[in-house]
């Protein structure tokens, strides 16, 4: 029985979380309690995210992580204290949509620079403030490294991301011109007769020049400010900041989260070799460390919460009892199987605080894909490990096999002649592969060719070699 192999597999994974719980980030400012019911969000907190190196996808699971902590703590603004070059456009374009969907009032600070991808989420937000020496803008789509794409690609890019960041400012009350300007190079943008930029470059806007009024209206920026304290008493927000940094546990565990398909490719492999293996080893824990990292980047990422690995160790109980308690009843392994594939979808999927119901298919889209690429993955490598894993010497070391003892030899009669290949008979204990197998009324030891046979399955001999004889299910 492995039992340690169910005993083990949880304490990874919440002592994971536990290392990884973020504190406040300021100890001058102690996180503030959830406002009081009935409170407007106003009164609440000033939770501000520093943005201050390039945008990638662990922003997104940083911000993430901030954004539901702002929300769950009633917060009464959210306040992006923006530096960054730029980054990566998918990254971005996650970001626009979780600034979209939260329900707080949200803030750029630009300290100093909201270049490329930053001037992009800056659009996303309710309000801008700059510093006077600041800059932003400059949000041309480009390679990964830095180069100009080719004509037809730029073209495709710009037409699709114009299209996005056009509906984004009109949601947010800012000019849907300044974003094509931002993005695409030949755009002129125009205040009545003013040229605020040619075609002949993209638009970038300074402190003063954001701000500056056209029709009593600012061109982007609400306002000019030094410092976040300013930003508060500009914008009339609550004084009471909470700094949201991530811990380094949190900067591992996102990137964990990132990469969870190949995590749930070790985790499954590792108990498919434990089951065939007698005894507890290498594979077993390995299995138990890749799910316990799976976990625990989910959680501390912002997805995952504790239900979701109680539901996966309820289901793994069940295939547990199926294995070694009833074999051959199929519906507690089944039941088991469903609730540990649950609990990994699960995991994966970004909960909003307050979101009630079942996700909806946008929700699942990226879970889902995690799941068949963990599967197509793990059926790759079974496949691989079933056809090379018996001819290599760990193999003859984990099965039990024939062995020459020292000393002379002596002669021992072969009982195993009256067992030939081609023979059919049915299996007498579970083989994980070795166990013991009836043929024509006789018990006889039997090896498989790595697979796990349950007792009471047909099984047909495929190789005899004195008194080893090989079966497979018939």
């Amino acid at each position: 029985m492995k039992t340690r192999f169910l005993i083990w597999l949880l304490t990874p994974a919440l002592l994971l979380r536990v290392l990884a719980a973020p504190g406040p980030a300021n100890p001058e400012t102690p996180t503030p309690p959830a406002a009081k019911p009935g409170a407007s969000a106003s009164e609440g907190p000033m939770y501000v995210f520093p943005l201050k190196t390039e945008v990638t996808r662990v922003t997104v699971a940083l911000m993430r992580r901030a954004l539901k902590e702002a929300e769950r703590n009633g917060a009464g603004s959210f306040v992006i204290d923006m530096d960054t070059p730029g980054g990566r456009l998918d990254a971005t374009e996650t970001l626009l949509e979780m600034l979209r969907k939260t329900k707080l009032p949200t803030y750029t600070f630009v300290n100093p620079n909201a270049i490329s991808a930053g001037a992009l989420i800056s659009l996303a937000t309710k309000k801008i403030y700059m510093r006077p020496d600041s800059v932003i803008g400059a949000a041309a789509i480009v390679s990964g490294s830095g180069e100009d794409l080719q004509e037809t690609m730029q073209l495709k890019g710009n037409s699709f991301l114009t299209a996005k960041m056009r509906a984004v400012c009109e949601e947010n009350g800012h000019n849907p011109a300044i974003a094509e300007a931002f993005i695409v190079k030949d755009r002129e943008l125009k205040m009545g007769e003013t040229v605020i930029d040619s075609k002949e470059t993209l638009l970038s806007l300074n402190g003063p020049e954001a701000v500056r009024l056209y029709d009593g209206k600012p061109l982007l920026a609400a306002g000019l400010v030094e410092n976040l304290a300013g930003l508060a008493k500009s914008a009339h927000l609550s004084a009471t900041m909470v700094i949201v940094e991530p811990t380094g546990f949190e900067e591992i565990a996102t990137w964990l989260a990132i990469f969870a398909p190949l995590l749930m490719v070790g985790g499954i492999v590792g108990a498919y070799i434990e089951i065939k293996t007698p005894g507890f080893g290498i594979p077993g824990i390995a299995s138990i460390i890749c799910f316990a990292l799976f976990f625990g980047g989910q959680m501390i990422a912002g997805f995952a919460g504790y239900e979701s690995v109680f539901v996966f160790i309820l289901g793994l109980v069940l295939v547990v009892i199926e294995v070694f308690v009833v074999p051959g009843t199929i519906v507690p392994g089944l039941v088991g199987m469903l609730l540990m594939l649950g609990s990994l979808v699960w995991a994966m999927v970004d909960r909003w605080p307050g979101t009630t119901g079942m996700p909806s298919s946008d929700d699942l889209k990226t879970p889902m894909l995690n799941l068949v690429i963990a599967f197509a993955g793990t059926a790759i490598l079974i496949a691989l490990l079933a056809k090379i894993l018996p001819k290599t010497a760990l193999y003859n070391r984990l099965v039990l096999g024939t062995a020459s003892a020292d000393g002379p030899a002596v002669s021992i009669p072969i009982v195993n002649l009256t067992v030939k290949v081609g023979d059919l008979g049915t299996a007498t204990t579970t083989l994980r592969p070795a166990g013991k197998a009836a043929f024509a009324g006789e018990v006889h030891d039997v090896v498989t060719l790595g697979d796990f046979i349950t007792a009471g399955s047909p099984v047909r001999v495929v190789e005899t070699d004195g008194v080893r004889v090989v079966v497979q299910q018939a």
